[in-house]
Protein backbone atom coordinates (compact mmCIF):
# COMPACT_ATOMS: atom_id res chain seq x y z
CA UNK A 1 0.00 0.00 0.00
CA UNK A 2 1.91 3.06 1.25
CA UNK A 3 5.40 3.14 -0.22
CA UNK A 4 4.21 2.14 -3.69
CA UNK A 5 4.32 4.97 -6.25
CA UNK A 6 0.95 5.99 -7.72
CA UNK A 7 0.57 3.87 -10.84
CA UNK A 8 -1.66 1.26 -12.43
CA UNK A 9 -3.05 -1.29 -9.99
CA UNK A 10 -4.04 1.19 -7.31
CA UNK A 11 -7.37 0.80 -5.54
CA UNK A 12 -9.24 3.88 -4.38
CA UNK A 13 -12.31 4.05 -2.13
CA UNK A 14 -14.83 6.75 -3.06
CA UNK A 15 -16.62 7.42 0.21
CA UNK A 16 -20.22 8.26 -0.63
CA UNK A 17 -23.72 7.63 0.65
CA UNK A 18 -25.21 7.80 -2.84
CA UNK A 19 -24.07 7.08 -6.37
CA UNK A 20 -24.92 9.22 -9.35
CA UNK A 21 -23.48 11.90 -11.60
CA UNK A 22 -20.52 12.82 -9.40
CA UNK A 23 -19.40 9.29 -8.61
CA UNK A 24 -19.80 8.30 -12.26
CA UNK A 25 -17.50 11.15 -13.33
CA UNK A 26 -14.95 10.27 -10.67
CA UNK A 27 -14.87 6.58 -11.55
CA UNK A 28 -14.41 7.46 -15.23
CA UNK A 29 -11.50 9.75 -14.34
CA UNK A 30 -9.89 7.06 -12.21
CA UNK A 31 -10.30 4.49 -15.02
CA UNK A 32 -8.51 6.90 -17.36
CA UNK A 33 -5.55 6.65 -14.99
CA UNK A 34 -5.78 2.83 -14.83
CA UNK A 35 -6.93 3.03 -11.23
CA UNK A 36 -9.75 0.95 -9.77
CA UNK A 37 -12.27 2.99 -7.77
CA UNK A 38 -15.00 1.49 -5.61
CA UNK A 39 -17.87 3.37 -3.99
CA UNK A 40 -18.07 2.71 -0.25
CA UNK A 41 -20.70 3.97 2.17
CA UNK A 42 -19.13 4.98 5.47
CA UNK A 43 -22.24 3.61 7.20
CA UNK A 44 -21.22 0.14 5.99
CA UNK A 45 -17.67 0.38 7.35
CA UNK A 46 -16.72 -0.71 10.83
CA UNK A 47 -13.99 -0.66 13.40
CA UNK A 48 -13.32 -4.30 14.34
CA UNK A 49 -10.24 -5.02 16.42
CA UNK A 50 -10.49 -8.72 15.52
CA UNK A 51 -10.24 -7.87 11.81
CA UNK A 52 -6.50 -8.34 11.22
CA UNK A 53 -4.22 -6.66 10.53
CA UNK A 54 -5.68 -3.16 10.89
CA UNK A 55 -8.85 -3.53 12.95
CA UNK A 56 -10.72 -1.66 10.23
CA UNK A 57 -13.11 -3.24 7.73
CA UNK A 58 -14.27 -1.63 4.48
CA UNK A 59 -16.70 -3.45 2.15
CA UNK A 60 -14.97 -4.74 -0.99
CA UNK A 61 -11.45 -4.56 0.43
CA UNK A 62 -11.37 -7.70 2.57
CA UNK A 63 -8.59 -7.54 5.13
CA UNK A 64 -6.71 -4.91 3.11
CA UNK A 65 -7.17 -1.15 2.87
CA UNK A 66 -7.45 1.12 -0.15
CA UNK A 67 -4.41 3.02 -1.38
CA UNK A 68 -6.34 6.26 -0.83
CA UNK A 69 -9.86 7.45 -0.05
CA UNK A 70 -11.77 10.21 -1.82
CA UNK A 71 -14.55 11.64 0.38
CA UNK A 72 -17.51 12.48 -1.84
CA UNK A 73 -20.35 12.30 0.69
CA UNK A 74 -21.12 11.56 4.32
CA UNK A 75 -24.72 10.71 5.16
CA UNK A 76 -26.43 12.57 7.96
CA UNK A 77 -27.51 10.72 11.07
CA UNK A 78 -27.43 10.84 14.82
CA UNK A 79 -24.49 12.48 16.54
CA UNK A 80 -23.14 9.00 17.30
CA UNK A 81 -23.52 7.80 13.70
CA UNK A 82 -21.75 10.83 12.23
CA UNK A 83 -19.01 10.57 14.86
CA UNK A 84 -18.39 6.94 13.93
CA UNK A 85 -18.33 7.73 10.19
CA UNK A 86 -15.80 10.48 10.72
CA UNK A 87 -13.93 8.09 13.02
CA UNK A 88 -13.53 5.69 10.09
CA UNK A 89 -11.84 8.49 8.13
CA UNK A 90 -9.61 9.29 11.10
CA UNK A 91 -8.75 5.59 11.39
CA UNK A 92 -7.78 5.38 7.71
CA UNK A 93 -5.36 8.26 8.16
CA UNK A 94 -3.91 6.57 11.27
CA UNK A 95 -3.29 3.50 9.10
CA UNK A 96 -1.35 5.60 6.60
CA UNK A 97 -4.09 5.90 3.97
CA UNK A 98 -4.27 9.37 2.38
CA UNK A 99 -7.80 10.73 2.77
CA UNK A 100 -8.97 13.47 0.37
CA UNK A 101 -10.34 15.57 2.23
CA UNK A 102 -9.44 14.14 5.61
CA UNK A 103 -11.78 14.05 8.59
CA UNK A 104 -10.29 16.95 10.50
CA UNK A 105 -10.60 19.29 7.52
CA UNK A 106 -14.18 18.17 6.87
CA UNK A 107 -15.09 18.73 10.51
CA UNK A 108 -13.78 22.28 10.24
CA UNK A 109 -15.75 23.05 7.09
CA UNK A 110 -19.01 21.36 8.09
CA UNK A 111 -19.15 23.38 11.32
CA UNK A 112 -19.96 26.89 10.08
CA UNK A 113 -18.92 28.46 13.38
CA UNK A 114 -15.44 26.90 13.17
CA UNK A 115 -15.17 27.99 9.54
CA UNK A 116 -15.97 31.58 10.53
CA UNK A 117 -13.55 31.40 13.47
CA UNK A 118 -10.69 30.16 11.31
CA UNK A 119 -11.34 32.64 8.51
CA UNK A 120 -11.27 35.49 11.02
CA UNK A 121 -8.21 34.07 12.78
CA UNK A 122 -6.28 34.01 9.50
CA UNK A 123 -7.32 37.55 8.56
CA UNK A 124 -9.56 36.50 5.67
CA UNK A 125 -12.37 38.94 4.88
CA UNK A 126 -15.70 37.44 5.97
CA UNK A 127 -18.97 38.90 7.31
CA UNK A 128 -19.27 39.50 11.05
CA UNK A 129 -20.47 36.29 12.70
CA UNK A 130 -21.85 35.21 16.06
CA UNK A 131 -22.51 31.67 17.28
CA UNK A 132 -23.76 30.49 20.65
CA UNK A 133 -26.46 28.64 22.54
CA UNK A 134 -28.01 31.66 24.26
CA UNK A 135 -31.31 32.87 22.83
CA UNK A 136 -30.95 36.08 24.85
CA UNK A 137 -27.53 36.80 23.36
CA UNK A 138 -28.78 36.08 19.83
CA UNK A 139 -31.70 38.45 20.40
CA UNK A 140 -29.32 41.18 21.58
CA UNK A 141 -27.20 40.74 18.45
CA UNK A 142 -30.30 40.98 16.28
CA UNK A 143 -31.52 44.14 18.01
CA UNK A 144 -28.10 45.78 17.92
CA UNK A 145 -27.65 45.05 14.22
CA UNK A 146 -31.19 46.22 13.42
CA UNK A 147 -30.60 49.46 15.33
CA UNK A 148 -27.61 50.07 13.07
CA UNK A 149 -29.76 49.49 9.98
CA UNK A 150 -28.37 46.05 9.27
CA UNK A 151 -29.86 42.57 8.92
CA UNK A 152 -28.51 39.18 9.90
CA UNK A 153 -28.90 35.70 8.46
CA UNK A 154 -29.74 32.82 10.77
CA UNK A 155 -28.29 29.56 9.45
CA UNK A 156 -28.21 25.95 10.61
CA UNK A 157 -24.78 25.21 12.07
CA UNK A 158 -24.65 22.11 9.87
CA UNK A 159 -26.28 22.44 6.48
CA UNK A 160 -25.78 23.19 2.81
CA UNK A 161 -27.56 24.07 -0.43
CA UNK A 162 -29.18 27.15 1.10
CA UNK A 163 -31.57 25.17 3.30
CA UNK A 164 -32.91 26.63 6.53
CA UNK A 165 -31.64 30.18 5.98
CA UNK A 166 -33.66 33.02 7.58
CA UNK A 167 -32.99 36.73 7.01
CA UNK A 168 -33.79 38.77 10.09
CA UNK A 169 -33.95 42.50 10.78
CA UNK A 170 -36.57 45.19 10.33
CA UNK A 171 -39.34 45.50 7.78
CA UNK A 172 -40.22 48.86 6.30
CA UNK A 173 -37.23 50.83 7.54
CA UNK A 174 -33.49 50.65 8.09
CA UNK A 175 -33.75 50.93 11.87
CA UNK A 176 -35.90 49.72 14.73
CA UNK A 177 -37.49 53.12 15.25
CA UNK A 178 -39.14 53.22 11.85
CA UNK A 179 -39.77 49.56 11.12
CA UNK A 180 -41.04 46.36 12.64
CA UNK A 181 -38.35 44.12 14.12
CA UNK A 182 -38.76 40.52 12.99
CA UNK A 183 -38.44 38.36 16.11
CA UNK A 184 -35.80 35.69 16.49
CA UNK A 185 -37.45 32.34 15.69
CA UNK A 186 -37.29 29.47 18.13
CA UNK A 187 -33.86 27.85 18.17
CA UNK A 188 -35.43 24.39 18.44
CA UNK A 189 -35.40 24.20 14.65
CA UNK A 190 -31.68 25.03 14.77
CA UNK A 191 -30.78 22.43 17.40
CA UNK A 192 -30.61 25.16 20.08
CA UNK A 193 -27.66 26.88 18.39
CA UNK A 194 -27.81 30.39 16.96
CA UNK A 195 -25.37 30.93 14.10
CA UNK A 196 -25.83 34.50 12.89
CA UNK A 197 -23.99 36.16 10.05
CA UNK A 198 -24.27 39.81 9.04
CA UNK A 199 -26.28 40.08 5.83
CA UNK A 200 -24.40 41.48 2.85
CA UNK A 201 -26.66 43.16 0.29
CA UNK A 202 -25.74 42.10 -3.22
CA UNK A 203 -27.70 44.98 -4.73
CA UNK A 204 -30.13 44.83 -7.63
CA UNK A 205 -27.90 42.46 -9.60
CA UNK A 206 -27.40 40.19 -6.59
CA UNK A 207 -25.12 37.21 -7.06
CA UNK A 208 -22.34 35.31 -5.38
CA UNK A 209 -19.34 33.38 -6.60
CA UNK A 210 -18.43 29.73 -6.23
CA UNK A 211 -14.71 29.14 -6.68
CA UNK A 212 -13.23 25.64 -6.84
CA UNK A 213 -9.81 25.21 -5.26
CA UNK A 214 -7.83 22.03 -5.94
CA UNK A 215 -4.42 21.33 -4.48
CA UNK A 216 -3.85 24.93 -3.43
CA UNK A 217 -4.88 26.45 -6.77
CA UNK A 218 -8.12 28.17 -7.77
CA UNK A 219 -9.04 26.34 -10.98
CA UNK A 220 -12.58 27.42 -11.90
CA UNK A 221 -15.25 29.93 -10.90
CA UNK A 222 -18.85 30.78 -11.61
CA UNK A 223 -21.39 33.41 -10.69
CA UNK A 224 -24.66 32.17 -9.20
CA UNK A 225 -27.47 34.52 -10.11
CA UNK A 226 -31.12 34.39 -9.08
CA UNK A 227 -32.52 31.47 -7.13
CA UNK A 228 -34.93 31.94 -4.26
CA UNK A 229 -34.75 35.66 -3.63
CA UNK A 230 -31.43 36.51 -1.97
CA UNK A 231 -30.29 32.86 -1.74
CA UNK A 232 -28.08 32.07 -4.72
CA UNK A 233 -27.45 28.34 -4.37
CA UNK A 234 -27.58 26.17 -7.49
CA UNK A 235 -29.81 23.75 -5.53
CA UNK A 236 -32.25 26.65 -4.93
CA UNK A 237 -32.64 27.38 -8.64
CA UNK A 238 -29.84 29.88 -9.21
CA UNK A 239 -28.47 30.19 -12.74
CA UNK A 240 -24.78 29.42 -13.23
CA UNK A 241 -22.69 31.82 -15.30
CA UNK A 242 -18.98 31.71 -16.15
CA UNK A 243 -16.83 34.01 -14.03
CA UNK A 244 -13.34 35.38 -14.46
CA UNK A 245 -10.89 34.21 -11.83
CA UNK A 246 -9.23 37.52 -11.07
CA UNK A 247 -6.42 37.75 -8.51
CA UNK A 248 -8.47 38.92 -5.49
CA UNK A 249 -11.11 36.23 -6.03
CA UNK A 250 -8.59 33.43 -6.52
CA UNK A 251 -6.38 34.56 -3.63
CA UNK A 252 -9.28 34.78 -1.17
CA UNK A 253 -10.54 31.31 -2.11
CA UNK A 254 -7.09 29.76 -1.83
CA UNK A 255 -6.41 31.39 1.55
CA UNK A 256 -9.79 30.20 2.87
CA UNK A 257 -9.13 26.64 1.71
CA UNK A 258 -5.68 26.67 3.28
CA UNK A 259 -7.02 28.04 6.57
CA UNK A 260 -9.27 24.97 6.91
CA UNK A 261 -6.60 22.50 5.77
CA UNK A 262 -8.62 21.23 2.78
CA UNK A 263 -7.20 19.44 -0.28
CA UNK A 264 -10.06 20.75 -2.37
CA UNK A 265 -13.00 23.01 -1.61
CA UNK A 266 -15.90 24.94 -3.06
CA UNK A 267 -15.59 28.47 -1.67
CA UNK A 268 -18.60 30.80 -1.68
CA UNK A 269 -17.83 34.51 -1.89
CA UNK A 270 -19.77 37.74 -2.32
CA UNK A 271 -18.71 41.28 -3.30
CA UNK A 272 -17.89 43.53 -0.37
CA UNK A 273 -20.02 46.68 -0.78
CA UNK A 274 -17.47 48.61 1.32
CA UNK A 275 -14.36 47.46 -0.52
CA UNK A 276 -14.47 46.64 -4.22
CA UNK A 277 -10.90 45.34 -4.14
CA UNK A 278 -11.72 42.27 -2.09
CA UNK A 279 -14.55 39.72 -1.89
CA UNK A 280 -16.00 38.38 1.34
CA UNK A 281 -15.84 34.64 2.02
CA UNK A 282 -19.25 33.33 3.11
CA UNK A 283 -18.72 29.58 3.39
CA UNK A 284 -16.21 26.86 2.56
CA UNK A 285 -17.53 23.47 1.45
CA UNK A 286 -15.22 20.53 2.04
CA UNK A 287 -17.47 18.00 0.28
CA UNK A 288 -18.29 20.25 -2.64
CA UNK A 289 -20.58 19.34 -5.51
CA UNK A 290 -19.54 20.66 -8.91
CA UNK A 291 -22.29 19.82 -11.38
CA UNK A 292 -23.35 23.45 -11.77
CA UNK A 293 -19.76 24.64 -12.12
CA UNK A 294 -18.97 21.92 -14.66
CA UNK A 295 -21.74 23.29 -16.90
CA UNK A 296 -19.89 26.61 -17.32
CA UNK A 297 -16.25 25.56 -17.49
CA UNK A 298 -14.17 23.61 -20.02
CA UNK A 299 -12.08 22.09 -17.23
CA UNK A 300 -12.79 18.41 -16.56
CA UNK A 301 -13.25 18.86 -12.82
CA UNK A 302 -13.38 15.16 -11.94
CA UNK A 303 -10.13 14.56 -13.84
CA UNK A 304 -8.50 17.53 -12.09
CA UNK A 305 -9.52 16.17 -8.69
CA UNK A 306 -8.28 12.67 -9.51
CA UNK A 307 -4.97 14.00 -10.85
CA UNK A 308 -4.42 16.04 -7.70
CA UNK A 309 -5.17 13.09 -5.45
CA UNK A 310 -2.85 10.74 -7.35
CA UNK A 311 -0.04 13.10 -8.35
CA UNK A 312 0.18 15.27 -5.24
CA UNK A 313 -1.57 13.73 -2.22
CA UNK A 314 -0.75 10.07 -2.84
CA UNK A 315 2.68 10.80 -4.32
CA UNK A 316 3.61 12.73 -1.17
CA UNK A 317 2.48 9.82 1.01
CA UNK A 318 4.56 7.42 -1.08
CA UNK A 319 7.70 9.57 -1.08
CA UNK A 320 10.50 8.00 0.98
CA UNK A 321 11.53 9.83 4.11
CA UNK A 322 14.75 11.81 3.79
CA UNK A 323 17.24 11.20 6.58
CA UNK A 324 18.63 14.44 8.01
CA UNK A 325 22.19 14.57 9.35
CA UNK A 326 22.59 14.95 13.09
CA UNK A 327 23.36 18.50 14.19
CA UNK A 328 27.09 18.97 14.65
CA UNK A 329 27.96 15.54 13.31
CA UNK A 330 29.10 13.96 10.03
CA UNK A 331 28.16 10.71 8.37
CA UNK A 332 30.58 8.00 9.41
CA UNK A 333 31.97 9.95 12.32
Amino acid sequence: MIGTPPAAGLRIAIMTDETGWHTSRLRKAFRARDVEARCVDLADCRIDTTWAPYGLALPGFGHTLPDAAFVRGIAGGTFEQVTLRLGILHALRECGVPVYNDARAIERSVDKSMTSFLLNLHGIATPATWAGESTAFAQRVLMREAAAGRQVVLKPLFGSQGKGLRRLGTRGSTGTAGGTLMPLPSLRTYQQVAYLQRYVDGGRAGFDWRVLVIGGRAVAAMRRVGGKGWIHNFAQGAACQPATLDDPLAASAVRATRALGLDYAGVDLIPDPDDATRPLVLEVNGVAAWRGLQSVTQLDIAAALVDDLLDRKLAAACAPAVALPLAGGHAGS
